[in-house]
């Protein structure tokens, strides 16, 4: 039996090059939407509503009386309450409470997704890295890794966790295309230091979120399985699988 394949887009300025309608596209922004939004269900949260501009994240927060959050170039955006950090999120505030968030690149490259009619979205980070690569394992769906990467610019970090998945799930697919053997490979050869990779090769959302004296949020969303569930987006929300 043929296996299914999997495809990567290093940027949502590539995805229109991919068959999203007969895939589940997995929207990756690891630093720091998807690793935030990972750590904010398993920390207890209701359920999070990704939307792609500030006015609409304030207008729905009001509208269900929910945390409005988000960030615009690494900072909490004006007009909202919280930013884009794992470490708001602490299960003594954020559980029971449902979350509207806003962020620079990946909700913009989940609604990407939806409007072009994905079979499924899921959101992956290293801190659920496990739970998306067994869900993968377990679909037999066509599987787009999608990076959300910055302003349509291919970014390390995100290409590294696609490299991540194909290097956990390579023999449940047929691994196709260029990009995802760059990602793989990029991987491989970072995957012992994460954190010391982005350092050496000057990545660039690491030397961002630096400048903003983010270390430790850069170490945490590198780091595999601290927060091990699966986001799920069904009917508006993201919610745990």
């Amino acid at each position: 039996m043929a296996k299914p394949q999997l495809h990567v887009s290093l940027s949502p300025a590539l995805l229109h090059l991919e068959e999203v309608n007969s895939s589940i596209v997995v929207i990756i922004d690891v630093l720091r939407a998807t690793s935030t939004i990972a750590t904010a269900l398993y920390n207890g949260a209701k359920a999070i509503v990704p939307v792609d501009s500030v006015a609409e994240c304030i207008r729905i927060g009001k509208q269900i009386e929910a945390i409005t959050a988000g960030e615009r170039d690494g900072r909490i955006a004006e007009g909202l309450q919280y930013g884009n950090s794992p470490f708001d999120y602490p299960p003594d505030f954020i559980k029971d409470k449902v979350l509207v968030l806003t962020t620079t690149n990946g909700t913009k490259l989940l609604h990407m997704a939806l409007e072009k009619s994905a079979r499924g979205i899921i959101t992956g980070s290293f801190p659920n890295l496990d739970a998306v690569c067994t869900y993968l394992k377990n679909a037999g769906e066509n599987i787009i890794l999608g990076c959300a990467a910055w302003k349509d610019r291919i970014n390390i970090e995100d290409s590294l966790f696609a490299g991540a998945v194909i290097e956990n799930v390579k023999d449940h697919f047929e691994i196709k295309g260029d990009a995802a053997s760059i990602a793989h490979g990029l991987y491989i050869k970072a995957k012992d230091d994460l954190f010391g990779f982005m350092k050496i090769n000057n990545a660039s959302h690491y030397h961002r979120l630096m400048g903003f004296g983010l270390e430790k949020d850069i170490r945490y969303c590198l780091t595999p399985n601290g927060a091990n569930i699966l986001p799920i987006f069904n009917d508006g929300k993201l919610v745990k699988g």
